[in-house]
């Protein structure tokens, strides 16, 4: 049964226009340095698992497009690259700490901004609303992501 996840990317970064863009319309969700975040790609993601692709740390924060999970979690090469800010020198290739997995782009949306998502009732229990919390990934449950996907009409 697929399962639905909300992920986190600067669009400076990595936006929905760079997923639209990228080769096969899928990017690597790399730079994850949380292990909660890495637990949730490594322990339970799964191949067809549905993405609300969330823009963070910008002028209007929301959902801007759905996507799913295109691989299952393998080492992320930039905690080797001395030269990238996701290196890790206590990580190495035989015993890699961070994982990451493939998104590939379902639909680019209309936003939904973060107010409108505070605002929609059906949303009150959703992780990404609950005061203090700062993961990059977070689990959404099938009545939250059906009130997602009605609020942008898609």
């Amino acid at each position: 049964m697929a399962q639905f996840w909300l992920m986190k990317s600067e669009p400076d970064e990595a936006s929905i226009d760079h997923l639209a863009h990228a080769p096969h319309q899928t990017l690597p969700w790399t730079g994850v340095r949380n292990y909660q975040a890495r637990n949730f790609m490594r322990d339970a993601m799964h191949i067809g698992d549905g993405v609300l692709f969330y823009h963070s740390s910008c002028a209007e924060p929301g959902v801007a497009g759905l996507a799913e999970v295109a691989s299952t979690a393998y080492p992320d090469e930039t905690q080797f690259d001395p030269e990238s800010p996701y290196f890790d020198r206590k990580s190495t290739r035989e015993n890699p700490r961070w994982l990451h997995v493939d998104v590939k782009l379902v639909k680019k949306t209309r936003l939904l901004p973060l107010r409108e998502m505070r605002a929609a009732p059906a949303l009150a229990s959703m992780v990404l609303l609950k005061p203090g919390n700062r993961l990059s990934i977070t689990p959404v449950t099938p009545t939250q992501w059906r009130a997602v996907l009605d609020l942008l009409g898609a």
